[in-house]
C-alpha cells in the first residue's frame, strides 16, 4: 500500500531559516523524495495536515498547487498496469520524456562499468554512444564519401589526442552525462531501422558489429523502464517489433599439423616475436585461455603442479594441470621472477599493480603487437589462416572436435551454461555433415 505524503526536509534547511518542501512516496518499505520546488518557515508549516497554514502569506495557492502535485502521484500508481517503485513514481514525474536523456543513463552504466574495472566494455560502450551521435548529426543531403571522411577524422582526432594527453575517454564519458541530444522516446522502430543502415553503410560495420549496438540499447531501454524514465509501452523490442537476432559465423581453428609448426619454429631469444611465439602456445596448452589473462599469469597461480585460474571475462575459477609443453615454456621465464614482480610473462614488470586502468592499458597495447607478430608466424609457418590471439581458443575446440565430451569442454571453456559450449563447438564438429555428403556424392 503506497504511502504519500508532502513534507518539510528539515536536513535541507537554508540559510535564511526557511525549509524545502518535497513529496515523500513509501510503497513496500521503499522510501523515495521529490523535490517540488517550494521553501516554508517550520512556524508555516502544519506538519500533520501536510499543508501550509494561514499564517503563510499565500497559503491558499501554495496548498492548490500542492494538492495538484499530490493527485499527480496518486494518478501515476492508479493508471499503471504494472506495479511502480518510489523511485519510478519520482521518474513519471519529471515528465513524458523522463529528466534522464539516453545518452545520460548510458554514461551513467559506463561510468559504473570504469568503477568496477571492466573498462573494455565501457570503452566498447562510449564508442557506440559515438556512433549513435555521428548518426544523430548525418546530413544526408552531403556527399556519402566527405561524411565518411569526416567521421573517420573526428575518431582519429580523439586517437590522437589521447596519445598526447589531451584527452581522456573518462571525458568523453561526462560529455555524455550532460547531453540531452537523445530522448527515449525518440527510439522507435524506424529510428533503430536507419540507424542500423548507418552503421553498415556509413560505418562500415558488419552485423554482429551492429547487433551488439543493438543489445546495449535495448539493455538500457530496460534500464529506463525500470527506473520510470520511460513507460513499457514504448519499449521499441517488445512483440513484433525489433528482433535482436545473434548470428554465428564461421570460426576455424588450426589442425595438429598446423601447431606442430608453430611449436618448431626457431626464433631469436627474448625478441617480441619470440615472446609471442611462447604466450600463444602456452594460451592454447591451457584450451585456449584468453591472450589477455595470460598475460596477467602469476607465479603464484601455480600448485601442486597445476594452475589456479580465474577467467577475466566471467570470474569463472579454474584449475589444470601443468602439460609437459607448457612446463618447458615456463622454464625460459623462471629466472626473471623477480624482475617481472611476480608476472609469469615480462610485459607487465613496468606497471603499477595496484592500478587497474594501467594493467588494462598496457595489456591492450602488448596483445596488438601480438597480433602483428602472429601474422609474421603464419607467414614463416606457411599457414594460410588468420592467425590471430583468439584463435588459440578456437584451434583448441577444432582439435577437440567431438572426441571430448561436452561437459568437459564446458569446464575447460569455463562457459556458464552448455547450450555454449554445445553452440561453440558445432563450428568444429563436420564428421556427420562430411558423410552425409559423401553418401550422397559418392554413389
Amino acid at each position: 500500500m503506497s504511502n504519500i505524503k508532502i513534507v518539510l526536509r528539515k536536513n535541507k534547511i537554508r540559510k535564511d531559516g526557511r525549509i524545502p518542501l518535497a513529496l515523500r512516496i513509501t510503497e513496500n518499505y521503499k522510501t523515495s523524495y521529490k523535490w517540488i520546488g517550494q521553501y516554508v518557515f517550520e512556524k508555516d508549516w502544519d506538519e500533520k495536515a501536510g499543508k501550509a497554514k494561514r499564517s503563510h502569506p499565500n497559503s491558499q495557492k501554495l496548498n492548490n498547487f500542492l494538492m495538484k502535485k499530490l493527485s499527480e502521484v496518486n494518478d501515476i500508481f492508479f493508471e499503471s498496469k504494472d506495479q511502480v517503485s518510489p523511485k519510478q513514481v519520482k521518474q513519471k514525474l519529471k515528465g513524458t520524456y523522463g529528466q534522464k536523456s539516453f545518452f545520460e543513463l548510458a554514461a551513467e552504466r559506463i561510468m559504473e562499468k570504469y568503477e568496477r574495472g571492466t573498462f573494455s566494455v565501457a570503452k566498447a560502450e562510449l564508442s557506440i554512444l559515438y556512433n549513435l551521435e555521428e548518426f544523430l548529426n548525418l546530413k544526408r543531403n552531403k556527399n556519402k564519401s566527405a561524411v565518411i571522411k569526416s567521421i573517420n577524422e573526428r575518431r582519429l582526432h580523439r586517437i590522437s589526442e589521447a596519445r598526447l594527453n589531451k584527452y581522456s575517454w573518462l571525458d568523453g564519458v561526462a560529455y555524455f552525462k550532460n547531453s540531452k541530444a537523445l530522448a527515449f522516446r525518440d527510439i522507435d522502430e524506424v529510428f533503430i531501422n536507419k540507424y542500423k543502415t548507418f552503421c553498415h553503410s556509413y560505418l562500415g560495420q558488419k552485423t554482429r558489429t551492429i547487433t551488439n549496438q543493438l543489445i546495449l540499447i535495448r539493455t538500457l531501454f530496460n534500464l529506463a523502464i525500470k527506473e520510470g524514465i520511460i513507460e513499457r509501452k514504448f519499449y521499441p523490442f517488445a512483440g513484433d517489433k525489433e528482433k535482436i537476432r545473434i548470428g554465428s559465423g564461421n570460426k576455424i581453428g588450426l589442425s595438429t599439423e598446423e601447431i606442430e609448426k608453430i611449436e618448431k619454429l626457431k626464433l631469436e631469444k627474448n625478441s617480441s616475436i619470440w615472446h609471442t611465439h611462447n604466450v600463444w602456445l602456452f594460451s592454447f596448452y591451457f584450451a585456449g585461455i584468453r591472450i589477455s589473462d595470460v598475460v596477467k599469469i602469476k607465479w603464484s597461480d601455480f600448485k601442486d603442479n597445476r594452475i589456479y585460474y580465474i577467467m577475466n571475462k566471467n570470474e569463472k575459477a579454474l584449475s589444470l594441470k601443468i602439460p609437459a609443453k607448457a612446463k618447458k615454456i615456463l622454464e625460459h621465464y623462471k629466472k626473471e621472477k623477480k624482475l617481472n614482480k611476480g608476472y609469469v610473462f615480462p610485459f607487465l614488470r613496468n606497471t603499477d599493480t595496484n592500478d587497474a586502468e594501467q594493467i588494462y592499458i598496457r595489456t591492450k597495447s602488448v596483445t596488438k603487437v601480438f597480433n602483428k607478430c602472429l601474422k609474421q608466424i603464419a607467414k614463416e609457418c606457411e599457414i594460410d589462416k588468420n592467425l590471430s590471439n583468439h584463435i588459440a581458443r578456437h584451434s583448441f575446440g577444432n582439435i577437440a572436435g567431438d572426441r571430448i565430451h561436452p561437459l568437459m569442454l564446458q569446464k575447460l571453456y569455463r562457459h556458464s551454461d552448455l547450450k555454449t559450449t554445445l553452440n561453440y563447438q558445432a563450428n568444429f564438429i563436420h564428421r556427420d555433415a562430411d558423410d552425409a555428403l559423401d553418401s550422397v556424392i559418392n554413389f
